[in-house]
């Protein structure tokens, strides 16, 4: 897969829609077997490399975290001809040193959401992708580079607690979740990144610190008119970051040091015979490349 052609699938708001003025830019509605996605895939081009870009929460912000079909999001971005996928969001911060404004480009993940899909598998097509390590470094080390050329504050690797919300946190929560280790809180990144492993998409993500959340007592709670100034600031630094990013990777791609384009081939455990027809036509896209190579 050394010299393919690179696509990079960007999931963020849509104001990071306007980093590619200029370029030839085309919406895309895409239908999925998993429902609609949050809404049309944007096509164009910054520099010399091909990007998708998908508002995560659909025009105007109109899905809460938890009614985002994220299943359907991936599915459609994978349609598109996504090679790697980088997710930009927003969160909370859980560490002193991380000041708003800061990114934190992660590493780990704890999924601690409860009322989400969670993978295109299920009864007549099983697999077990493994989540040791969630992230494509070769993209996070572009991330960071990045992230240094620009002079953006930012922290190489770091644990993202993902909550449902749509509610933040309370204190005892927040005191807790530092106290596991981990360094910003959000409501977004899964199983956005356990979907893209079964989508055997590269994934990474730029957690982008609105606030400090609320275990820091000398600070006022959380709210939303505080969290909103940081984040049109926040914007403007994730798009010149983008325009960086897709230059600095390039038209073309060599395959993630992780394996992740063939993680299926050590996933699936339904054999061929017992598999649920409905199941495989809905996975053509997702597992498209595995099914083909069992076939042959």
């Amino acid at each position: 897969m050394s010299g393919e052609k690179r696509v990079i699938g960007f999931i963020g708001g849509s104001g990071l829609y306007q980093m590619a003025d200029g370029a030839n830019m085309s919406a895309h509605s895409i239908k999925t077997p998993w429902g609609q996605p949050s809404g049309d895939i944007i096509k164009g081009k910054v520099g010399d490399a091909d990007v998708l870009f998908l508002s995560r929460h659909g025009a105007g912000h109109r899905l809460p975290p938890g009614d985002i079909n994220y299943r359907a999001n991936i599915d459609a971005l994978k349609q598109m001809g996504a090679t790697d996928l980088i997710s930009i969001s927003a969160c909370g911060s859980l560490r002193e040193e991380l000041p708003p404004g800061a990114f934190v480009v992660v590493d780990q993940f704890i999924d601690r959401t409860t009322m989400r899909e969670k993978t295109f598998f299920g009864d007549g097509f099983t697999a077990h992708v493994s989540m040791a390590d969630p992230v494509c470094p070769a993209l996070q080390k572009a991330l960071v580079q990045t992230c240094a050329a620009l002079d953006i504050p930012h922290k190489d690797g770091g644990v993202y607690l993902c909550m449902d919300g749509p509610q933040f946190s309370s204190r005892a929560e927040s005191h807790m979740y530092r106290q596991w280790g981990c360094d910003v809180i959000g409501m977004t990144n899964m199983p956005e990144a356990k979907l893209a492993r079964e989508a055997e998409l590269p994934y990474a993500t730029v957690a982008m610190v609105t606030d400090y959340d609320c275990w820091r007592e000398s600070e006022k709670a959380v709210e939303v008119a505080d969290v909103l100034a940081v984040m049109r600031e926040n914007t403007a630094r994730a798009e010149k970051l983008i325009v960086a990013l897709a230059e600095r990777l390039g038209p073309i791609r060599s395959p993630s040091p992780l394996g992740i384009e063939t993680a299926l081939d050590f996933a699936v455990i339904t054999d061929a015979a017992s598999r649920s027809d409905d199941m495989t036509l809905k996975l053509q896209t997702i597992a498209g490349r595995y099914l083909a190579a069992q076939s042959e």
